[in-house]
């Protein structure tokens, strides 16, 4: 399996990827009464769209940011990788969090005028990623079939045009940025990095694409040939944590160091896939992966005389 030359995303990069991938994430402000800003934190989950490279926030009415971002318009907002499905309570088992981007910045109203266009738009952006989906070839279809419906960026997002009037709207001007692993290891990004790189074709579908592999028992299973063939691990099961131009991640369930009573356990251990060529959009990420689950079947069939 011959990789790219780069074979990983810059940082500035894998945030980009990660705001256009998702849908909601956690924004803080700070909680005041009528002396002002008294310090302690508000957090809650609202949903937001990335336009020219900025988050655009729907807060609820009934949100005390609202009565907050009027005192004090600091606030952050964090956004994780998606991790939808069984992939959730697997990481919630390890104690182990998806990558994230933590913004800081400031929570800047929307009038009028300017909330209704940016409606405009997000309808726009709604139409054209279902519009896609229906498009999508039988190789597309047979990866998305087997997520579910809660996965579906454009669906999640629908219900903010169907009750818009319940909803203050806000731009999120981003101050600072920064990258947090999985491990929990942080990296700054330049805000003006940030702004010049450009997200994935194929991120606003990351979180069906990454559904409707690790629902498919057979995708699994391949996942797991590709540990034994191209890692040299013996995997009992693996499932897709992230996927991206270049490639995908793999968590996989290996065996560990035996131990002195001659067992060994079984571990999580994670594992980074490169495509031949970069897939720069959802057409080629799946026709690739298509293509190494074939490449690999052969090799072991081949090597176990199946043939």
């Amino acid at each position: 399996m011959k990789r790219n030359k780069t074979t990983v995303l810059t940082f500035a990069e894998k945030c980009k990827n990660i705001l256009a991938s998702n849908w909601q994430g956690s924004l803080n402000t700070i909680k005041v009464d009528a002396k002002g800003s008294k310090g302690d934190i508000h957090t809650s989950k609202v949903k937001y769209i990335l336009r020219k490279g900025q988050p655009y926030l729907w807060v609820p009415e009934n949100d005390l940011h609202n009565m907050n971002t009027i005192i004090d318009e600091r606030g952050s907002f964090a956004v994780t990788s998606p991790f939808p499905g069984r992939l959730g309570a697997i990481l919630k088992s390890l104690k182990k969090l998806p990558a994230r981007v933590a913004l800081s910045g400031d929570v800047l109203p929307l009038n009028e005028d300017k909330a209704k266009s940016l409606a405009e738009k997000l309808h726009e952006v709604i139409k054209s990623e279902q519009e896609a989906i229906k498009e999508f070839s039988y190789a597309v279809s047979g990866v998305l079939s087997s997520s579910g419906s809660s996965t579906s960026r454009s669906d999640n997002l629908q219900e903010l045009l169907e009750v818009v009037e319940n909803y203050s709207v806000y731009r999120f001007k981003m101050r600072s940025c920064t990258f947090i692993d999985g491990q929990g290891s942080t990296s700054e990004v330049d805000i003006e990095d940030l702004g010049k790189s450009k997200a994935d074709l194929l991120a606003p579908f990351s979180a069906k694409l990454i559904d409707g592999i690790n629902q498919s028992e057979a995708r699994r299973r391949a996942l797991v040939l590709l540990c034994f063939v191209y890692m040299n691990a013996n995997a009992k099961d693996a499932y897709v944590t992230s996927v991206d131009r270049k490639g995908f991640d793999v968590l996989a369930k290996v065996t560990g160091p035996v131990l002195k009573d001659g067992v060994g356990q079984y571990q999580w251990k994670e594992f980074r896939f490169m495509f031949k060529q970069e897939a720069n959009d959802v057409e080629m990420f799946c026709n690739q992966l298509v293509e190494m689950e074939q490449e690999v079947i052969n090799k072991v069939s081949a090597s176990s005389g199946l043939n």
